[in-house]
């Protein structure tokens, strides 16, 4: 071992990186490499959370201009700014560069950050390209990192579908998308996932002119349906054009003015079986693609795939020292929250083995207005995992909830799945579903009831009072019950 340099090299330093990294150096006092080869923060920081819901936030400022009428105060349509909002957009960004993801604060909790690009060369060895500082060889083109473990963060990037005349014209993703000075004048979405639906919201109450097509049947396939439906007829009553089971087949450039702009010149055509849309420009928003394939993995027999590379429970390959996680381990949730999970969790299973494994359970928010967000089985999959006879759903409307109407933000619904009695699965769509669907969390997380939610006592007036609802309208359903009974004591006493 003493030839060794470091007790870990970690490739790649986005949500996962930056924390395994601190958790290493920090925390555990250990000797730590990180490599990255672009920007330290990743997808997260630059192109995607942080910029998403920065914009999300100017979107819903002009929203309640435009509708503050309702809350009797002058308003009307507002004026937007767009060159203002991303202009923010950067300096939200910008702020956390130069705080929480400053690579000088990472050399300060000693990690030696290398710029480059990573390839595992060995069961304990990283070699670095095109990095900043020499090595020791004096070829400044090529360093070898010597490490007892690797630890691959490499995340992803967009998946580009393969649409007819796609590639010949400048699609944007979200990786162009926030560094523009401004956004195109009006845009097609190929893609309905979480990002194509907060994108679509937040462009049209700024007044871009926006369309999705979504090739599935339904917006958010993976939430649960009855919601995902109610927030496609929020965005459609807001002014997104919708075309859902409509899959592009192909994407041409248009001249002459029919969608161009000053910023991207000519237009592009969007067409599907059943319609066909002109506008500025497309942005695809069609998924994520795991960062893998130029590791080397493959020169040891591990398993790479499109879905990232194949690790165990405890993030590990089939080779004990590498383990990767986040969005470049294979069959793992691609969220901010769980990377960073996993990623201490897969460090502290690398120097203290047997309890590191990755999240079983994760919550998940998509940030639309209202927001919606998931833990745990939707009902179909309750249904499918215990039989119909062992699941009830329980659902509470936001537009009963005395906090909802003292807003003014009527639509949505909490809904809770339970099978056999215990909570497995709930829902929300209302204005801080991001917030509430914790407790639910906590409850599937430690096989909670709903009579033990009903002896938690919440606040009022706030939104998760619809949790405290469907809690208690429980318990009184199953006092009832037992009416008989107390009738029945009373008689023998």
């Amino acid at each position: 071992m003493g030839s060794q340099t470091f007790d870990l090299v970690v490739i790649g330093m986005g949500s996962a990186g930056t924390l395994a990294a601190e958790f290493a150096a920090r925390d555990l006092g250990l000797k730590v490499a990180a490599v990255e080869r672009d920007r330290v923060g990743g997808d997260c920081l630059w192109t995607g959370c942080v910029p998403s819901k920065t914009l999300v936030a100017s979107a819903r400022v002009a929203h309640t201009v435009r509708h503050a009428a309702r809350y009797g105060i002058g308003g009307g349509e507002p004026d937007v700014d767009l060159h203002a909002v991303w202009a923010r957009i950067a300096a939200v960004r910008n702020g956390i560069a130069a705080t929480d993801d400053d690579p000088e604060r990472f050399r300060e909790l000693g990690v030696e950050l290398v710029f480059g690009t990573a390839r595992v060369t060995g069961a304990r060895e990283v070699t670095v390209t095109n990095h900043s500082t020499p090595s020791r060889s004096g070829d400044a083109g090529e360093r070898v990192l010597a490490t007892r473990h690797v630890l691959i963060c490499t995340g992803s990037r967009p998946t580009v579908p393969a649409i007819a005349g796609l590639a010949d014209v400048p699609y944007l993703t979200n990786e162009q998308l926030f560094d523009l000075d401004r956004p195109p004048s009006s845009l097609v979405l190929i893609g309905g996932g979480p990002i194509g639906a907060e994108l679509s919201q937040s462009m049209v109450r700024l007044g871009v002119p926006t369309t999705m097509f979504e090739s599935a049947p339904r917006l958010l396939p993976r939430d649960e349906p009855e919601l995902a439906d109610r927030i496609t007829r929020i965005l459609r009553d807001e002014g997104v054009e919708i075309h859902l089971g409509s899959p592009v087949i192909e994407v041409t450039q248009v001249s002459g003015s029919a969608g161009a702009d000053s910023q991207h010149g000519a237009g592009v055509s969007v067409r599907s079986d059943d319609a066909e849309v002109t506008a500025a420009a497309v942005v695809v928003t069609a998924g994520r693609t795991a960062n893998v394939e130029s590791l080397g993995l493959e020169r040891f027999g591990i398993p790479v795939s499109t879905d990232g590379i194949s690790v165990d429970g405890r993030s590990r390959t089939i080779v004990p020292t590498i383990s990767a996680v986040g969005d470049a381990a294979a069959g793992r949730h691609r969220f901010t929250h769980s990377a960073g999970y996993d990623a201490v969790m897969a460090v502290r299973d690398m120097f203290f083995p047997g309890r590191g494994l990755a999240a079983g359970l994760v919550p998940w928010c998509t940030f639309t207005d209202p927001e919606l967000a998931h833990v745990g089985m939707t009902a179909a999959e309750a249904r499918e995992s215990f039989g119909k006879r062992s699941v009830e759903v329980h659902r509470h409307e936001v537009s009963d909830l005395d906090r909802a109407r003292a807003d003014g933000r009527l639509p949505g619904a909490i809904i809770i799945v339970t099978a056999k009695g215990r909570i497995v699965g709930a829902h929300a769509l209302a204005p801080t579903a991001g917030e509430l669907i914790h407790e639910l969390a906590l409850a599937i997380r430690f096989g909670l009831d709903l009579d033990d939610l009903s002896q938690l006592v919440h606040i009022y007036p706030t939104y998760a009072t619809g949790i405290a609802q469907i809690a208690a309208e429980r318990s009184f359903r199953t006092g009832h019950r037992f009416r008989v009974l107390t009738r029945l004591s009373r008689w023998l006493g």
